[in-house]
């Protein structure tokens, strides 16, 4: 399993961990590696020439795409999976985050004003639907009046900056697309993360319906050849309309897995390539012939994300910074990365990686502290009755959900540990992962969730998916925590054409963030990857982009 860093670039929520280690060290698991990002990444990198023709590609998923429309409000990491093989995407990443033009899909894309900001994308004349028509400015114009948040029927994940054009026109001709801000927008790079035709867009129900149960139209190497939902399998195969380098492979398959059941599919030869976790994990993958262990760190982060509705225990923010610095999120990214991690350290920023450029520890507000809370809750009037402290008549019991993983339960009961001692009842809730989000974290039905988020080499865009505040329109931001403060310097950020300034703004608005206690980073994904030796250009890609071309079997 890998990320398209540039897909549909806004963050995705993650159930399955991929992180938290159990058990002892081994002798045989390897030196722990760098969580630094963007140092470089490993693929077992192979030149085409020692490649064989053909081969399909095993690859495991933890549930069945509700939607292949990436941009569609139900769209989970699956969709980003599968989709990433089969449709446009304007910019490619290399190993650093550096971007360059995807020239399969565009000739040149630049930034030709300023005042008013304007971009000019020429298309690639060779490119084309996987019904032979040709991709247009109109196809571009179709995504970006669908997502630009005017038409609330369409069920949008994220605007991505398309609420910020004015308007997309025809250039020197069909193959040109000059999109007009309306406001700045700094990372316009991300806006085409991936293409789709215009039919998709047409109204609300073909966005709602049209892709549901399969791909109409697509034009990446691969399209979607079969789906088996008895089988919970999804087939891709060649597109026999793609213009660019042919690929090594025949087919792809995506197999629907239990998380836990991923390793061993791949010691049973079931499986190509899995993502694995911890020093347990790593020390099999290491011990089963035939496969090697990859790593590179993912720009993907754990958390603890707290209920701040009006009404919720968690709605004043007193409350939860007191909780906050009770919980020992040291102690945690130790036992989560312990034998894989280096120096395993808490992330300390909502926006930036470590090892980024713009990170910086914004994470004194809540430092572990359980002094201070213990002190904190007294002035709040949460006072000690027996082991859990009680105010007029109701107890401090929180309820924390999460995936139903033994590694998000590690993660919890440590912080129930930490809490106990402060008087803090913490209780631990599993769901399965399908009806995790639809069903418990999006309509507010917790105190605390811990899950993943998944995101891109343009992290800005995250800060008004899931942080700004509205409460008519929360967007991803599941804590349903903000203020109008935060949302102005937001708005200033993502309105910065200049890199370095727009960073300092990112890095206001995530102080402003942990003031708030909206979530708590946890640690950042190490990106360990087992997979068959016989598989070459795929793996631990890190912030670089996959060329699905390139991946094959070695001969």
């Amino acid at each position: 399993m890998s990320i398209r860093t540039l897909g549909a670039r806004f963050m995705i929520p993650w159930v399955a961990l991929g992180l938290i280690a159990a058990g002892c060290s081994s002798d045989r698991a390897g030196a722990p590696g760098s969580n630094t990002i963007g140092s470089g990444n490993q693929i077992n990198a192979k030149d085409s020439s020692e490649l064989r023709e053909g081969g399909n590609l095993r690859l495991t998923i933890t549930n069945f795409p509700p939607t292949f429309n990436s941009w569609h409000v139900d769209r989970n990491a699956a969709v980003s999976e599968v989709v990433s093989w089969t449709m446009p995407s304007a910019f490619q990443s290399d190993t650093t985050g550096g971007l360059t033009v995807d020239r399969n899909y565009f000739t040149d894309i630049e930034l030709t004003d300023e005042d008013p900001q304007k971009v000019t994308y020429t298309i690639n004349p060779d490119a084309v639907w996987s019904d032979g028509s040709p991709i247009t400015w109109e196809d571009m114009a179709a995504q970006a009046a669908a997502l630009n948040g005017s038409d609330e029927s369409f069920l949008v994940a994220a605007n991505v900056g398309f609420d910020r054009v004015e308007k997309v026109e025809r250039g020197v001709d069909d193959r040109q697309a000059i999109v007009t801000f309306a406001r700045h927008y700094a990372e316009w790079k991300g806006q085409y993360g991936i293409l789709y035709p215009k039919s998709l867009f047409a109204t609300p129900q073909t966005f709602d319906e049209s892709y549901r149960n399969g791909m109409p139209l697509s034009a990446g190497p691969f399209m979607i050849s079969s789906i088996d939902r008895g089988q919970n399998r999804i087939t891709l195969s060649r597109n026999p309309l793609w213009w660019g380098d042919p690929p090594k492979l025949d087919t792809v398959t995506f197999s629907v897995l239990d998380y836990s059941a991923r390793l061993a599919a791949l010691q049973n030869n079931e499986i190509d390539s899995v993502e694995i976790s911890g020093i347990n994990e790593l020390t099999t993958a290491q011990n089963t012939p035939g496969v090697s262990v990859l790593r590179t760190p993912l720009p993907r982060f754990s958390h603890f994300t707290f209920n701040g509705a009006p009404g919720s225990i968690l709605a004043d923010p007193r409350l939860r910074r007191a909780i906050a610095k009770a919980i020992d999120r040291q102690a945690i990214a130790e036992a989560s990365l312990f034998g894989v991690v280096e120096d395993p350290t808490p992330l300390d920023n909502h926006i930036f990686m470590a090892g980024q450029q713009g990170y910086q520890d914004n994470a004194d507000v809540i430092a572990y502290d359980p002094r201070a809370a213990a002190r904190e809750l007294d002035a709040l009037g949460w006072t000690l009755n027996g082991d859990v402290r009680e105010k007029d008549g109701r107890k401090l019991e929180i309820r924390d959900v999460m995936y139903q993983q033994d590694q998000w339960v590690q993660v919890a009961q440590i912080a129930q540990q930490n809490l106990a001692a402060v008087g803090v009842k913490l209780k631990i809730e599993t769901y399965p992962g399908q009806g995790l989000f639809t069903d418990i974290i999006d309509p507010g039905n917790f105190d605390i969730a811990q899950f993943s988020w998944g995101g891109s080499v343009l992290p800005l865009g995250a800060l008004p998916q899931i942080y700004a505040y509205d409460p008519n329109n929360l967007r991803s931001n599941k804590a349903r925590i903000g203020s109008s403060e935060l949302n102005d310097v937001i708005e200033e950020t993502i309105s910065e054409l200049d890199p370095k300034k727009a960073i300092e703004l990112a890095n206001q608005a995530d102080r402003m963030i942990f003031e708030e206690v909206h979530s708590l980073p946890i640690a950042q994904s190490a990106g360990l990857v087992a997979q068959r030796n016989d598989l070459a250009n795929f793996g631990a890609f890190g912030l670089a982009s996959p060329d699905y071309t390139k991946v094959g079997f070695v001969k």
